[in-house]
């Protein structure tokens, strides 16, 4: 499929897990991409996967939460591309714990990297959308949005208002042929269920050591997966999200679709 032949993508968090999926995906399919994240080992990576095909493209450091550090960002990746008909806000975080122990700070770094990092790329993506064509955001929820995860309490409300806020947009600019869409992943292995550190925009679960095991029964996938692994790989959500960013989504918006194995049927 060559679905991204002369489109322009940006997508963030993509040092790493479905992020880094989802720049080979584009890749593959003919785009041209701008690959952003906080950490530059991250890109790196990212650059060296993209093998020969990295001639299209183009990593810039990126912390989603910093006003002045998406807008030089944003500048210098249209500088590299002249335009972007697909936004992919998929940079993400994730702390966890019993909610008596959760911190304000943790709270409030969750909320602004998942939340505010997904408002401020977006208003800063807008003007650039409504040159684009066939322009689409694809903003990552979860299905912690939607259902009980426990220990999960701020990045269930981080991910339920990007959820939200993904409905209001899709709907202020649908004249302008925009469209919205959100993923929910669930039971997939990205760079915060592996742990891979904060350096990358994402830090592991660390689920208390006194958790409740029997509480994560409502999170697993009934789909079995190779080897008795308990997580999908990224890419099983990258072809999702490159679809939504398609032209192939043109009647898609407003919506989300869950990307979870049959977890929450």
């Amino acid at each position: 499929m060559r679905r991204y032949a002369d489109r322009r993508a940006l997508i963030t968090g993509a040092g790493s897990g479905i992020g880094q999926a989802t720049v080979l995906r584009i890749l593959d399919e003919g785009g041209t991409v701008v690959a952003a994240d906080v950490s530059e080992a991250g890109l790196a990576d990212t650059v060296a996967k993209a093998g020969p095909q990295g001639d299209r493209l183009s990593t810039v450091r990126m912390d989603v939460g910093d006003e002045q550090s998406v807008r030089a960002g944003f500048a210098e990746a249209l500088d590299a591309t002249d335009g972007l008909d697909t936004l992919v806000n998929a940079a993400g975080i994730l702390r966890s714990a019993h909610f008596t122990d959760t911190t304000l700070a943790d709270f409030e770094k969750v909320v602004r990297v998942n939340l505010f990092g997904t408002f401020l790329v977006t208003r800063e993506a807008i003007p650039a959308l409504r040159r684009g064509t066939g322009a689409a955001v694809v903003n990552f929820s979860s299905t912690s949005a939607n259902f009980a995860h426990p220990y999960m309490s701020a990045y269930a409300a981080s991910k339920g208002g990007v959820q939200a806020m993904t409905h209001a947009l899709a709907l202020e600019f649908s004249k302008e042929r925009i469209r919205f869409n959100c993923v929910q992943p669930g039971s997939v292995s990205s760079g915060m269920t592996d742990g891979v550190g904060e350096s990358k925009q994402s830090v592991g679960p660390g689920l208390p050591d006194d958790m409740d095991f029997a509480l994560l029964g409502k999170i697993m996938s009934v789909l079995p997966l190779e080897d008795g692994a308990m997580f999908a790989k990224p890419d099983a959500v990258a072809s999702v999200v490159a679809m939504l960013g398609s032209p192939d989504a043109y009647w898609v918006t407003g919506t989300e679709v869950r990307v979870d194995g049959g977890t929450h049927m």
